[in-house]
């Protein structure tokens, strides 16, 4: 899949709401209440992953999850990123 420029990254980042650029992956960050919510979260996350064999690179720390996405394979962002950040923003609501 072709790794998108930077224009076309910003210009869907413009749609993904809580998503930015981190380097060469698109990230959000998401808070819960509680570590318990936080793991929830996740686990919806990861369901959607592997249905989508895309998965995110997830950080967890008490309440706070991050997400970054990056194609490894294809070296940068791609449109399968995109849906999948779309995919994350549907979960968390």
């Amino acid at each position: 899949m072709a790794v998108l420029t930077d224009v076309e990254i910003q210009k869907e980042l413009t749609s993904l709401n809580g998503w930015q650029r981190n380097g060469s992956a698109i990230q959000r960050v998401f808070r819960f209440p509680d570590f318990k919510a936080a793991m929830q979260f996740v686990n919806k996350i990861a369901e959607a992953a592997e249905q989508a064999n895309h998965h995110p690179d997830i950080d967890i720390r008490y309440n706070t999850v991050t997400m970054a996405l990056v194609s490894h394979d294809s070296g940068g962002v791609t449109q399968r990123d995109v849906r999948m950040a779309g995919t994350i923003n549907k979960i968390a609501g």
